[in-house]
């Protein structure tokens, strides 16, 4: 398919095929019913837990990041997790609308550093209770959006 600007969109299978070449990723997954799906084990810092992630993705959709081990939730230990979506449970990697991520970005080069980056801050909020990731909450006074969809991507995340 072509993206914007007439370039075009990567494919399930190249995607997995950079997924697995990364030297920056030690994960597994395949292409199956048109989805990818990606299991990557996350450790943000030397002196932080492991994590392990599951990234799917199907054409025409963005990303979604999941945390299968350890429970976010549980580590939460009863307070609201900062920067996700629900059911299911899933990682807000980047602001939907704002055109960060599109088909045509790796995700190795996009949605995996940007899940280190997420569990990093994940990490920090657990014993300091602020997130420093910055972002838009859910409730919060948005910047000023012009488009609709925008406003409607930033009360989503």
């Amino acid at each position: 398919m072509i993206g914007r600007g007439g370039q075009y969109d990567l494919t399930l299978s190249q995607q997995l095929l950079f997924l697995k070449a990364s030297p920056a990723t030690s994960g597994v997954g395949q292409v199956r019913a048109n989805k990818l799906t990606w299991q990557e084990p996350i450790q943000p810092t030397a002196l932080a837990r492991s994590y392990l992630a599951t990234i799917t993705f199907q054409p025409g959709q963005t990303p979604g990041v999941q945390i299968d081990d350890p429970d976010l939730e549980l580590l939460a230990a009863g307070r609201p997790l900062p920067h996700v979506y629900r059911d299911p449970l899933r990682l807000c990697l980047y602001l939907p609308g704002a055109r960060e991520w599109d088909a045509r970005k790796r995700i190795d080069q996009t949605i995996i550093p940007w899940t280190y980056l997420w569990l990093y801050y994940f990490e920090d909020w657990l014993w300091s209770d602020d997130w420093k990731g910055e972002g838009q909450h859910p409730g919060e006074e948005p910047e000023p959006v012009g488009n609709r969809a925008m406003r409607r991507a930033v009360a989503r995340c």
